[in-house]
């Protein structure tokens, strides 16, 4: 038996017929198997911009580094007022006052470019720190929810997907609910 089966499979066209076979049989089962997994799609860029601990972290940064961005911008404020002013008084100043208002100038806008930078600096520390915590409770609230529905799989930002498999909003008022 096992001569006549390697003597067909010998054959081209015996070949290619069961490779067929192999392949509708493979496509049969994966067809089986395909329909019983449960798939759930995230929109993560929504649950970023609409979930609670998102905003919540928002609203956290901004009392946090308002103080020094108001400080940032009246800094800024005062620079352009001492250019405008250095520009307008130019003609009538004398080299010596025109020399010291430049130097002053230019080491305010050091200084600025310094708080600048260092503002930046921490509020995106602070943001990724926070973000961080918001993602920890987003990933375990999407994971309690992929576990009590029997998801067997739950992606993020796919290319197409239906809107059958998104459970974003369950996500969001879930969050929501847990404040």
């Amino acid at each position: 038996m096992r001569r006549t089966i390697l003597k067909y499979l010998a054959n081209p066209s015996m070949f290619l017929k069961f490779a067929v076979l192999c392949g509708v049989a493979c496509c049969a089962l994966n067809g089986a198997q395909a329909q019983e997994a449960r798939i759930g799609y995230i929109n993560s860029q929504r649950i970023v911009n609409e979930a609670a601990p998102f905003k919540a972290a928002s609203a956290k940064i901004k009392a946090e580094f308002g103080k020094r961005v108001q400080d940032l911008q009246d800094m800024d404020a005062r620079l352009k007022a001492m250019q405008a002013k250095l520009e307008k008084d130019a003609p009538v100043m004398s080299e010596s006052d025109m020399n010291k208002g430049q130097r002053d100038l230019i080491e305010l806008n050091k200084d600025f470019q310094r708080k600048q930078r260092e503002l930046q600096e921490d509020l995106s520390q602070r943001k990724n720190e926070e973000h961080e915590t918001a993602f920890g409770r987003v990933n375990k609230v999407i994971q309690q929810i992929a576990e009590k529905e029997k998801y067997d799989l739950v992606i993020q930002d796919s290319l197409y997907h239906s809107a059958r498999v998104d459970i974003t909003d369950k996500v969001l008022k879930e969050l929501d609910a847990g404040k």
